[in-house]
């Protein structure tokens, strides 16, 4: 049997990363012989997330309910989430390569005595278990074989796409109560804050993202950026040297120590692509980058890339995108 930790995003829906992550997991399902795919989420699920569920063929909701779970807490929701296994005999437990997905996994892997592959792109073999994953923050593959059981491990963001079952089903909603100890609350989230707004939306979960390093040259260049996009419906991010000089919030740092995205399109301007930053973008599928160094990392691994100033480039696409509109061609 496979489980799969489920994640819920801010609108109560599954998100995103989690539909791909049961996406892969229904192949692995089907490879296997059609042996059931089970879901847990924290905290009983409201109707429309279970129906959502059924729909990628979820058999039995797993839903961790009691005072241990009203908040996060990395420990407490694998101990959660090895119960769950110990009651169905999983024989594969993974999750969505999100912070959290990749912090609980690691504690469940641990308490497992067993190891856990992160970051899974595809898999090759079920005798013995073998998967291709990403490794050196995207920049090189790596092929693991997973030869013990339980087989824990997360999957990369865009390593698949999200697609409902052939023949969607009703998932069954089990409650379960774990017992979890005090040492496994110790760290948890005891409050949370809202952050300051993106321009559309969460950046991890955008489909588009225009991204801006040290060569907007200061924190009064990034009107041209901030026009982009806009136009494009799309979320701002930025490096790292952005945020350390002051120029935007750390919020939309995307990057190692930032937020990890996985858009359809990716416009990183003025950015060098410095392996940190690029262990954050590495999941974008299209990547049109724009810079005046035509050896820049980011240039070198970009799908499209124009090479010039941003301050120069920026303005012209974002007059051929008003005009196009004007003159109803869309962009």
């Amino acid at each position: 049997m496979i489980l799969v930790l489920v994640e819920t995003d801010l609108a109560g829906t599954v998100a995103e990363v989690s539909r791909e992550a049961l996406t892969f997991g229904r192949s692995l399902a089907e490879a296997g012989g059609d042996v059931p795919l089970d879901a847990v989420v924290v905290g009983e699920p409201a109707p429309d997330v279970v129906e959502q569920l059924g729909a990628f063929g979820v058999r039995d909701v797993h839903a961790l309910t009691g005072a241990a779970f009203d908040g996060y807490a990395g420990a407490a929701w694998a101990a959660g989430v090895l119960h769950v296994r110990a009651g169905t005999g999983a024989v594969v437990v993974m999750a969505a390569g999100t912070p959290r997905g990749n912090e609980v996994m690691a504690h469940t892997a641990a308490r497992a005595d067993v190891p856990m592959a992160a970051n899974v792109l595809s898999f090759s073999g079920l005798a013995p278990f073998t998967v291709t994953r990403q490794v050196v923050g995207g920049s090189a593959l790596e092929e693991m074989r997973l030869t013990q059981r339980p087989v824990v491990f997360t999957v990369a963001g865009h390593a698949v796409d999200a697609r409902p079952a052939g023949q969607p089903g009703t998932a069954n909603v089990v409650l379960e109560r774990p017992e979890i100890a005090a040492a496994d609350l110790v760290a948890r989230v005891v409050s949370t804050e809202d952050p300051e707004p993106d321009l559309s939306g969460s950046l991890r979960s955008a489909k588009v993202v225009v991204g801006a390093g040290r060569g907007a040259g200061s924190a009064d260049g990034f009107a041209d950026l901030l026009e982009l996009t806009e136009l494009l419906g799309a979320s701002l991010g930025v490096s790292r040297v952005v945020t350390s000089l002051g120029w935007r919030p750390h919020h939309e740092q995307v990057g190692q120590t930032g937020s990890r995205i996985s858009p359809d399109l990716y416009v990183p301007c003025g950015i060098s692509g410095a392996i940190q930053h690029w262990a954050g973008c590495s999941s974008a599928k299209t990547i049109l980058a724009i810079n005046t160094d035509a050896e820049a990392p980011m240039v070198t691994r970009a799908t499209y890339a124009v090479i010039g100033d941003l301050h120069e480039v920026v303005p012209a696409i974002n007059a051929e995108i008003k005009r196009r509109r004007a003159h109803g061609a869309g962009a």
